[in-house]
């Protein structure tokens, strides 16, 4: 079969996708590196070399570290994303933002204070000084 290709290297998990179902609550940080699509409610922190993608049932009450992002659901807390972040039209944005670029569709509630940096590089994971880091 050519499915049986183990075990998986760090390049490989780059295009795969986790999922976590509507109705699934996750209470605890959460690490990975491969992509990671959200319908359900995290009460912690993220942080992935992925994407994520909230969708628009789902909800997270934490800090976020990641490459990109998608948001459909609502976020209440800080999030630095390296490239692009996507605010879709249904979202809920509470908190911190730190971003490469950022997209916010109109019907967006977005209530955060938004730090835009070009070359955001190897984020530091919880309150470290992100400006210190960045030349």
């Amino acid at each position: 079969m050519m499915f049986e290709k183990s075990p998986k290297s760090y390049t490989d998990l780059l295009g795969k996708t986790n999922r976590i179902v509507e109705g699934t609550t996750i209470t605890g940080d959460i690490n990975s590196p491969a992509d990671f699509r959200l319908d359900g409610h995290l009460v912690g922190n993220f942080i992935s070399k992925g994407k994520i993608v909230i969708g628009p049932a789902a909800s997270v009450k934490g800090d976020i570290v990641c490459k990109n992002a998608d948001i459909e659901g609502r976020f209440e807390g800080k999030i630095q994303v390296q490239e692009i972040l996507n605010i879709k039209s249904k979202a809920h944005i509470i908190g911190e933002v730190i971003c490469g670029k950022l997209s916010v569709e109109p019907g967006a509630e977005f209530s955060a204070s938004c730090v835009m940096k070009t070359q955001v590089k190897n984020l530091p994971p919880h309150g470290a000084a992100a400006e210190e880091k960045i030349a």
